[in-house]
């Protein structure tokens, strides 16, 4: 019985054929790299936009600071929360008693005055009797205001960072005894609040 050979022209394209094989592994195994590439760059940019939303949840762990930064600063008016303080958050000017909607700061020297938290500068103006007033509209409708300033480092629309100076403590007309003096006003959501109660406490607290 005779043996059955490849024919000569079967080698050369059955060697072609595995030739060509070993290329398009090759070509495949080389273009897997760049794959990866991309599908790293794809994981980096999700995980940037992730990061990028928490960034400002962040800013609820801040702290309500005082608006002052001298340890010489002392209460001379409470705020008027109910009857049995009233002798102590009553101002008289001009004959008449008015009921004390924030905290009156005094001090035997002058010190500086800092915005409590971020925000917004929303009014800057001047008053015969309180000097120079400033509002700050910060998140969580809350606005603070400054009132009794002798000068003013900030201006209507600017944007402040909590701890800013914004001004230098200055003399209030409704008492003859107020040299160095801040009357700092807290409103929470439309509403007076007293602002010994909110210092150092964190802003998704209040």
């Amino acid at each position: 019985m005779k043996k059955r050979r490849l024919k000569g022209f079967v080698v050369p394209v059955f060697s072609a054929i595995l030739f060509s094989g070993l290329i398009i592994t090759l070509l495949s195994l080389s273009s897997e790299p760049e794959i990866k590439t991309e599908l790293n760059q794809q994981y980096t940019y999700v995980n940037d936009s992730i990061i990028n939303k928490v960034i400002p949840t962040l800013n609820e762990d801040k702290i309500i600071l005082k608006p002052f930064d001298s340890n010489k600063v002392t209460v001379y008016k409470k705020f008027y929360d109910s009857e049995q303080n009233k002798e102590d958050s009553i101002i008289y000017y001009n004959n008449t008693y008015m009921q004390n909607s924030g905290v009156l700061y005094n001090s035997d020297s002058e010190f500086n005055v800092l915005s409590v938290l971020d925000g917004d500068v929303i009014e800057v103006k001047k008053d015969n009797i309180l000097g120079y007033v400033v509002e700050i509209k910060h998140d969580d409708n809350l606005i603070s205001t400054y009132q009794g300033l002798k000068s003013i480092n900030v201006k209507k629309n600017d944007k402040v960072t909590q701890g800013t100076v914004i001004g230098k403590s200055g003399e209030i007309s409704l008492d003859v005894n107020l040299k160095n003096s801040l009357l700092f006003e807290l409103i929470k959501e439309g509403k007076y609040v007293n602002p010994e109660k909110y210092y150092n406490k964190k802003i998704k607290e209040i």
